[in-house]
This record gives structure tokens, C-alpha cells and sequence, in this order.
């Protein structure tokens, strides 16, 4: 049973990336040396809370080359999403990481689901300045107003 669940997670793995792969060059080229040569002793916290139907706060800030640990909580009811393709496409990725499951070590994501009652910790190293959307992509919770905004500085 084991070895089937891995090689289905494995496949899926592979799937994803495969899927990606023509979008590579949008993303930070030098991230894995960026995440290597970081001082992660000396990161910042921020947290964002999701609840029906808000993130708290609505806008993120965060400096350019300072290493961070982002704290993605969901305190509603239902399952969220944190989606924002263009903003992890402007970072240098460490790690998406459950405090009791485990981590997930990749080059970037699309969006972060997160259960109710549930948080996740994405480790990260802003890069590109600019201003990037955040939205739950959960049917109908976008039009409630489920909508940020993230800035790198």
C-alpha cells in the first residue's frame, strides 16, 4: 500500500512539473542559490490569517532579499486557498512546510491549499519588486471578497 501511494505521489509530482516546465523562464533562475546562501538564522515572520471571506491582513509587504518564514493560516470553516502565481513566481523558494506532515521542497507554486483549522509555513526569499493579486480560488469565494494584494520592496 505504501509503495503504491509514493509512486502515485510521485507521479503526480512529475505531472505538475512537467506541466510547468515551459513556464520555468518566468521564474527566479538563480533560486536555489539564493536559498543556499541565505541567512535563514536571521529571517522575518509574517502570518496571514484566511477566514470566510478575507485574508488578515489584506495586503502583505515584504522587503527584497530578506529571508522569511510565512505563516498561512486558516481559521475558518471551509478549505482556502492562497493563490498568487505571479507574486511565487517573483521569490526564491525554500520550502512549503506542515508542522506535523512534513515539508515540500520546490522550485515554486501555483497556489496553497490549506485546511480549516490548519497552517502551513512557506519559507521564502523575495526577489522582484512589484505589486502581485492574492485570491481564493474556491468557487464563488473571490467574488465575497476573498482578495489581497502583496507588495516586494
Amino acid at each position: 500500500m505504501k509503495k503504491r501511494l509514493m509512486a502515485i505521489l510521485l507521479t503526480a509530482a512529475a505531472l505538475a512539473l512537467s506541466g510547468c516546465a515551459g513556464h520555468h523562464k518566468w521564474h527566479v533562475r538563480d533560486a536555489a542559490e539564493r536559498v543556499k546562501t541565505a541567512d535563514w538564522a536571521k529571517m522575518d515572520t509574517a502570518t496571514v490569517t484566511m477566514t470566510e471571506f478575507a485574508y488578515n491582513p489584506p495586503t502583505l509587504v515584504f522587503r527584497q532579499g530578506t529571508p522569511y518564514k510565512l505563516v498561512i493560516e486558516n481559521k475558518g470553516t471551509q478549505k482556502h486557498y492562497f493563490t498568487a502565481e505571479s507574486f511565487f513566481r517573483s521569490i526564491a523558494t525554500r520550502k512549503l512546510q506542515s508542522n506535523t506532515d512534513g515539508e515540500v521542497k520546490a522550485p515554486y507554486f501555483s497556489a496553497i491549499e490549506v485546511y480549516p483549522g490548519r497552517s502551513l509555513d512557506l519559507y521564502f526569499i523575495p526577489v522582484r519588486q512589484g505589486t502581485y493579486d492574492l485570491h481564493c480560488t474556491m468557487e464563488g469565494h473571490a467574488g465575497k471578497g476573498m482578495k489581497g494584494e502583496i507588495r516586494i520592496e
